[in-house]
């Protein structure tokens, strides 16, 4: 059910006050610690902060695969820390793409084959060459992901992650094993997404140098947000001092 909460038409998430805790034994983890921020539309936004400090705990309650303590997510005009089970898988399937460190491609299938995986499910999605073309691996469809290098993989995964033309791509640490030249490319790629879909867009990363390129900036300290900065004129990923 919709709960229309009064967001303004381009605020893509928001939350208010939201607390996540662990239990470790006797000892409470307290991952989340009153996060309140908004998403606007169509932002290429970049989540910097330590490790621990609630990037990742952050992005996996917004993308549905993880419920708050406490608080309230919203998504749009609807209120996503009541969805259901069900609910929250919909939401995974429809509205957002994943993009993860590891690139989690089938070894036996083609570039072009992984992508039409997401393809197959989806109600209204990009063609898989389309979606290839896009991160510019079109001449590379039918390789099989041992015929590609680590960059050209997570091009594959990010194609496979826009394939179903998805409101949000969340990614964790996109570059986090790749070297400097090739991460560039992979960043470019998310640009490049972002700009030509309008994907609202989220990336985890440690590497400072990459917040250059986010239309904003969300700083994680101890759980909470820290600080939050808007840049007015993001730069190309080539230009990124790595």
């Amino acid at each position: 059910m919709t709960q229309n909460n009064g967001l303004g038409e381009n605020i893509t998430f928001r939350t208010e006050g939201l607390t996540k805790n662990y239990s470790s034994g006797e000892t409470v983890i307290h991952a989340l610690r009153g996060v309140t921020v908004s998403i606007p539309k169509g932002d290429l936004v970049v989540l910097l902060g330590p490790s621990g400090s609630g990037k990742s705990t952050f992005l996996n309650i917004i993308g549905g695969l993880d419920s708050p303590t406490s608080g309230e997510v919203y998504f749009n005009k609807d209120k996503l820390s009541d969805y259901s089970e069900q609910q929250l898988t919909a939401f995974r399937r429809h509205n957002v793409g994943f993009v993860f460190q590891a690139y989690n491609l089938v070894p036996s299938l083609t570039a072009y084959e992984n992508v039409e995986l997401v393809t197959d499910i989806a109600a209204n999605p990009i063609q898989p060459e389309e979606a290839l073309a896009a991160v510019h691996l079109g001449d590379r469809a039918r390789h099989f992901p041992s015929q590609l290098s680590g960059g050209e993989q997570q091009r594959v995964a990010i194609a496979r992650a826009i394939a179903k033309r998805p409101e949000v791509l969340l990614c964790d640490e996109p570059t986090g094993a790749l070297d400097s030249e090739t991460g560039i490319v992979v960043l470019k790629a998310l640009q490049d997404v972002n700009k030509k879909f309008g994907t609202t867009t989220i990336i985890i990363t440690h590497n400072a140098a990459i917040a250059d390129m986010a239309d904003r900036v969300i700083y994680f300290g101890d759980g909470q947000v820290v600080d939050v900065k808007v840049n007015e004129n993001p730069c190309p990923p080539e230009e990124i001092s790595w």
